[in-house]
């Protein structure tokens, strides 16, 4: 017989003119994991943050452990027994793993001085369980998002909770580092801890899930269980209908070359780079972690800088040194890291959109507000951002439109080539859906794209052609039409 451990009942959430929960149930089995799904805006993060004491409900009940609970505050929740790896990472960048692990939670000796070697020994045990092996005195500052996110795994594991939400936990790992992490979760459920698992990856869902709780526009739309799972039934629940050619491919003739690069090189990974790329073509890039894909497009656009090497834009040599070199011939480069490298997110969509493009939206000094809503506007309605108005911050939209936006600062400036580092990492399946349609219109209209991303699904989907790289070198060029994931998956780890 199941024990019920979590049991939320017709929970609503108001906002200033926004029912954003409308009778939200939703049931967690002791040692289950349910994924939670739905699209950007659905009313997952505002149901945990609930559950988190982040938010307080406006109607309903919370049941935990079979009891009535009232959870006002993030401490009532961790001391009732549950735990939540947020998406948005809260560490404190100067503070060391440790520090940042038992804060607010320190071990103490001698009354009011903290137990730094009782609670970096602790730390480092939690960290060998999460295969992140690195010293836990070392600051956060210095670790990359992707270590960053297995401390926050490691301080939800510190608290020994009874119910665990992991909210996108591996959108930043890589694919050794979700291995990891889904051994941690079989581990955690044959402990009798419960897991609440809310991610856009399906295949993740799939593989892990016992069952699937969807949401959709802040209601419930129901519960199945890992024998009714299939992907395209998750996918109804979530947006209400079928999602067929997720990947689109209209009629692209690519015509002549416009980027060509030859034998790229930087100090310490890439190593003798070249390829080239058309007018009208679609350009994938593949490659596990550390392959050098990003490192890449960084030197192209000027980010970093090469020892050696030729760039070739539209036939001529060109030296790029910065990013407005780049830009001035017609590159445009979308980043991995929407909110830290693409964005400025307390500033409005408007002040976003022309932040590339600031010497034609003003004069003398003064930023002419009309030409700035006109083109902001303008991109709005092309790539159906869904935003109250131009004005809207930035930092309130969903991933979904935070990356339409980004795309959007990049288009202003009217590029002939554009590169998308993971242009949907985050998105929920509807936005990915649109923004693949909006880039496979680009190129039919002639612009020269490539794509990284790290689900291959995508570049396989996406691409015309699809370039290998591995460890800074390029091992393979292969068309679209030939490629599937064993192949690729060969070249990728060089076999």
């Amino acid at each position: 017989m199941k024990y019920e451990i979590l049991r939320m009942q017709n929970i609503t959430k108001y906002f200033p003119g926004v029912v954003a929960l409308d009778n939200v149930n939703l049931t967690v089995f002791k040692g289950e994991v349910l994924a939670l799904v739905g699209e950007n805006g659905a009313g997952k993060s505002t149901l945990m943050k609930i559950l988190s004491g982040v938010y307080q409900k406006d109607l309903g009940k919370i049941y935990f452990e079979g009891k009535e609970v009232y959870i006002n505050s993030p401490t009532a929740s961790q001391e009732l027994g549950m735990s939540i790896i947020h998406q948005e990472l809260n560490l404190m960048p100067n503070l060391s793993i440790y520090e940042n692990i038992f804060m607010g939670r320190e071990n103490r000796s001698k009354l009011i001085f903290m137990d730094r070697s009782r609670s970096y020994k602790l730390a480092m045990e939690l960290l060998e369980t999460v295969g992140l092996h690195i010293n836990a005195d070392t600051l956060v500052k210095e670790l990359s998002i992707s270590q960053r996110q297995m401390v926050e795994i490691a301080k939800a594991l510190s608290l020994n909770a009874k119910l665990i939400i992991m909210d996108e936990p591996t959108s930043s790992l890589t694919e050794k580092e979700t291995e990891t992490l889904k051994n941690i979760i079989r581990k955690l459920c044959s402990q009798q801890v419960s897991v609440v698992y809310i991610s856009h990856k399906l295949d993740e869902v799939l593989e892990l899930a016992d069952r699937v709780t969807a949401l959709r526009d802040g209601n419930t739309v129901g519960t199945i269980t890992r024998a009714e799972c299939t992907k395209d039934k998750i996918i109804r629940m979530m947006v209400g209908r079928e999602l067929k050619d997720i990947f689109p491919r209209s009629e692209r003739n690519a015509s002549k070359e416009v980027l060509r690069v030859e034998n790229i090189s930087t100090t310490d990974l890439l190593k003798n780079v070249s390829f080239t790329l058309q007018k009208g073509e679609i350009l994938g890039f593949a490659g596990l972690v550390g392959a050098g894909r990003t490192e890449l497009m960084k030197v192209i656009f000027g980010l970093d800088q090469k020892v050696c090497g030729r760039i070739y834009v539209n036939g001529s040599e060109v030296e790029i040194h910065h990013p407005k070199d780049a830009l001035r011939y017609k590159l445009a480069l979308v980043p991995e890291d929407r909110k830290i490298q693409g964005l400025v997110l307390g500033m409005s969509v408007r002040e976003n959109i022309t932040l590339s493009i600031l010497d034609k939206v003003s004069k003398i000094n003064f930023i002419k507000r009309n030409m700035e809503s006109y083109i902001a506007n303008d991109f709005i309605k092309k790539l159906n951002v869904k935003t109250p108005g131009a004005e809207q911050k930035v930092g309130n939209l969903s991933g979904g439109n935070q990356q339409k936006i980004v795309i959007s600062k990049m288009l202003a400036t009217q590029p002939q080539i554009l590169i998308l580092d993971e242009p949907t990492r985050g998105v929920d399946i509807g936005a990915k859906k649109e923004i693949h349609t909006m880039i496979d219109g680009l190129a039919q209209q002639g612009l020269a794209v490539i794509i990284i991303s790290s689900e291959l699904g995508e570049v396989l989907g996406m691409s015309d052609r699809i370039i290998v790289m591995h460890e800074g070198e390029i091992k393979g060029e292969i068309s679209g039409e030939e490629a599937t994931q064993e192949k690729i998956m060969h070249m990728a780890i060089n076999q």
